[in-house]
């Protein structure tokens, strides 16, 4: 018999597993039509982004475990988080894939960013939300994210951003993400 935590993490992983399965199919489609699609190292890194959230989402998952008792609304905010990564490994990759046309990850990227930074805007929010009421953080734990919901949303409605900020940004994410995991190396440990 399922524990109801093994039960809820199912339908989460699900998500998450489409998630991941989205960025790993836009990847082996680039490499596939290697000869008609131009890379751009921005864009480049959000797809490693957003696969380590996906991965950071999963095992964050487990300290869930403690829960005893589960109520659909609560199930239902927590599934959010993984519903709106998989978003944003949906917006990675063009709807029509790479079929007899030349792709121009830049130009797609600079088409669709807006789009892209709103989700990530809502992604922020929600994982504050989510650090706050069931991790326990105060809203110094938060901090970082409602910096992010700050600039990404201003960035999402700006008209003309400069590409260099586009770098900026996705640099700043890379380094976030890899302070995260040397700060907080022991919470990436499953006993």
């Amino acid at each position: 018999m399922l524990s109801p935590f093994e039960y809820v993490s199912v339908l989460i992983s699900i998500i998450l597993g489409l998630g991941i399965t989205q960025i790993v199919t836009g990847i082996a489609d680039i490499i596939h039509h290697w000869k008609r699609v131009k890379l751009y190292w921005p864009h480049t890194l959000w797809m490693v982004i957003i696969f380590f959230l996906h991965i950071q989402e999963w095992w964050n998952i487990y300290d869930l475990r403690t829960i005893d008792t589960w109520r659909l609304p609560t199930f239902l905010f927590i599934s959010l988080y993984p519903i709106n990564l998989f978003i944003l490994a949906r917006l990675l990759f063009p709807a029509h894939g790479h079929d007899d046309i030349e792709l121009d990850y830049k130009e797609f990227y600079l088409a669709n960013y807006k789009k892209f930074f709103a989700v990530i805007v809502c992604f922020a929010f929600l994982s504050a939300v989510e650090n706050f009421a069931f991790a326990g953080n105060g809203i110094e734990g938060v901090a970082l994210q409602i910096v992010i919901i700050a600039v990404l949303g201003f960035a999402a409605f700006l008209q003309g951003i400069s590409e260099w900020v586009h770098k900026v940004i996705v640099l700043a994410w890379v380094a976030t993400v890899i302070v995260s995991i040397i700060v907080n190396w022991d919470a990436w440990l499953i006993t």
